[in-house]
């Protein structure tokens, strides 16, 4: 089994086609680590999409806030702006589908999916000492995780822990090979707003078969997504920080 594993798309649908167009003919199913919109103009159709292709899915933060299941309390200006202004461009059929989405963690046969992490689906993990936490809470030796909008991940083995990094500026990807006596924790980036430096659309690519993760990253039409988001009277903000990837 060969599977794409998406997160944090926010709505982007130029950074969406472009990942599926790179990876066409490469995978079998869809992962997606959850946040499908905020932040970007094409909320439905990001999320009809998702609907038809999406195999397994968690629910984000920014989905449950456009939901209206919940206070947008931690968030700030324009990410408040953007969950209303998503909300009521939404259908009601494409509201019940957000609300019906699943809390993390979602735990399969041969793999973990959550949002932010195993203990809390609004938790950033991104530093090592925050990893270090992670081991004892994994339910699969694979977690997939998002939220953080950073690419890469960590492997537990007997010799310790281990980062497994993103493709550096110039690389379109990066593969390690998923050893049969470790623990992972991976994140395939922020589809729509990467914020590790790199503005090219992330995600990756597990081949069950080969036991291995590819990390990838995708050139998009950024200046397309941009103009999109000022034209639709969403926060300038939101389109600046496309091109900075931050």
């Amino acid at each position: 089994m060969r599977r794409l594993i998406l997160s944090d798309i926010h709505a982007n649908l130029e950074a969406l086609e472009a990942i599926l167009r790179h990876a066409a003919g490469s995978y079998d199913d869809v992962i997606c680590c959850g946040d499908v919109v905020g932040y970007n103009a094409n909320p439905g159709e990001v999320i009809d999409w998702a609907r038809q292709h999406v195999g397994a899915i968690v629910r984000g933060n920014h989905d449950r806030v456009v939901a209206f299941i919940e206070e947008p309390s931690d968030f700030n200006l324009h990410a408040q702006e953007a969950a209303q202004w998503t909300h009521d461009r939404l259908s009601p059929e494409q509201l019940r589908w957000l609300r019906a989405l699943p809390a993390g963690p979602l735990v399969f046969e041969d793999f973990e999916l959550v949002h932010g992490s195993p203990r809390d689906e609004d938790e950033y993990v991104a530093e090592r000492y925050e990893v270090l936490e992670m081991h004892d809470l994994l339910a699969s030796r694979i977690c997939f995780f998002g939220h953080t909008h950073i690419q890469g991940g960590w492997m537990w083995t007997r010799g310790g822990i281990l980062p497994l990094r993103r493709p550096r500026f110039g690389e379109e990807e990066t593969v390690y090979e998923l050893l049969e006596d470790g623990l992972f924790l991976l994140n395939p980036g922020s589809v729509g707003q990467p914020r590790d430096g790199d503005p090219r659309a992330a995600y990756a690519l597990w081949d069950t078969e080969q036991r291995t993760i590819a990390f990838r990253r995708v050139e998009y039409d950024i200046e397309r997504a941009q103009r999109k988001i000022l034209e639709s009277g969403l926060p300038e903000r939101l389109a600046i920080r496309l091109a900075h990837g931050r």
